[in-house]
């Protein structure tokens, strides 16, 4: 078996802002499996300033990987636990080469009869106009759900937007979700709640700065809102230690980016810890190419959960790689007549 490895740089159709900056373009890393004339594809998609594994020595360490891919799936998951998404990228990519079809890693309907992943319209900051025009647009595309990104510009402004919406939708007609991306201090962060809890919503991601997770705790014990967890995930690798920091925060919601967490197997750990404990939680990407958005949309499929899912991110680049998936009335589909892009696993390896 042969392994081999491509950067890859995404570039955002419209800069996409965040609490924590500004995006223009996404760094990855498509790796590549050969073995009697036969090809596996998966994606190391990692996010700078926020995945685990943004460190010095990344590609040292996917060298590393690759030199050694004789040592197998297992052996290779748990010597690279210090880097997840290059975890899942070798979960991904051992699967299709398995497969009959490099980009099928897990045959459902969801590849086969084309039935669709319901997932969440995202709204990214911007100025107050530049966000009202993607709510428009998300609702007019269709969506029940719709996740807005909060906590860069002005938090009234912010209130006014939600205001807008839920005067013209209830809570049964439209889903609201928010995504604070820690913006919030802790000292404040419990009336910023109260003042969001008039507008009915599903839930508010991460509204404090992850690691306090004793201020998380009493943040997820007062709040007015279901609060997920996010950034809170990364790095807790240890099942113990992820059975003690849901015992200790007591979310009532957790996201699975799986690039994140350590791709499938790490994932799967947290859902089978949360619910042990009636926590909810969904799956979302974390950016990725089409090639990582399919590997996820696949295995969520797969687990048959009926929220919204995160995964509505593949139509954010200008140089995405042409693949089945599509968006339609705010639900992802996996089209059959459409095809991957020809010829990909050879491009990517020259």
């Amino acid at each position: 078996m042969k392994a081999s490895y491509k950067k890859y740089i995404l570039d955002f159709k419209i800069p996409s802002g965040t609490s924590r900056g500004v995006l223009r373009q996404k760094e990855t890393w498509i790796l590549i499996l050969e073995e009697n004339g036969r090809y596996g594809i998966g994606e190391c998609g990692l996010l700078k300033g926020l995945s685990f594994d943004d460190v010095d020595g990344y590609e040292e360490k996917l060298k590393w990987a690759c030199k050694n891919i004789d040592l197998g799936k297992d052996a290779l998951w748990g010597a690279l636990s210090d880097f997840p998404s290059i975890q899942f990228g070798m979960e991904q990519a051992f699967l299709s080469l398995q497969s009959e079809n490099p980009f099928v890693l897990f045959a459902s309907d969801f590849v086969e009869k084309g039935s669709p992943i319901p997932i969440n319209g995202l709204i990214w900051m911007g100025n107050e106009g530049f966000m009202h025009e993607q709510i428009e647009q998300k609702l007019a595309g269709g969506f029940r759900c719709i996740k807005m990104k909060i906590g860069a510009i002005d938090f009234g402004k912010e209130i006014s937007l939600l205001a807008s919406i839920r005067k013209k939708y209830s809570k049964e007609q439209i889903e609201l979700r928010v995504d604070a991306n820690g913006a919030f201090e802790p000292s404040g962060a419990l009336e910023k709640l109260q003042r969001l809890a008039q507008f009915d919503l599903h839930s508010i991601e991460q509204p404090i700065r992850q690691g306090n997770p004793e201020a998380m705790r009493h943040l997820c014990g007062a709040t007015p809102i279901p609060i997920a967890l996010d950034e809170e995930l990364i790095g807790v690798t240890n099942v113990t230690e992820k059975q003690n920091l849901l015992q200790t925060i007591k979310p009532q919601y957790i996201i699975l980016k799986p690039s994140f967490i350590g791709g499938y197997r790490g994932s799967e750990e947290w859902i089978d810890l949360a619910e042990n404990q009636e926590i909810g939680w969904w799956i979302t990407s974390a950016l990725e190419s089409n090639i990582g958005l399919n590997a996820i949309a696949q295995w969520t499929y797969t687990l048959r959960s009926q929220m919204p899912q995160g995964l509505g991110t593949g139509s954010l680049y200008t140089n995405n790689f042409e693949s089945p998936l599509e968006v339609e009335n705010g639900k992802l589909f996996y089209k059959e007549n459409k095809k991957w892009e020809t010829d990909l696993i050879e491009k990517l390896c020259i």
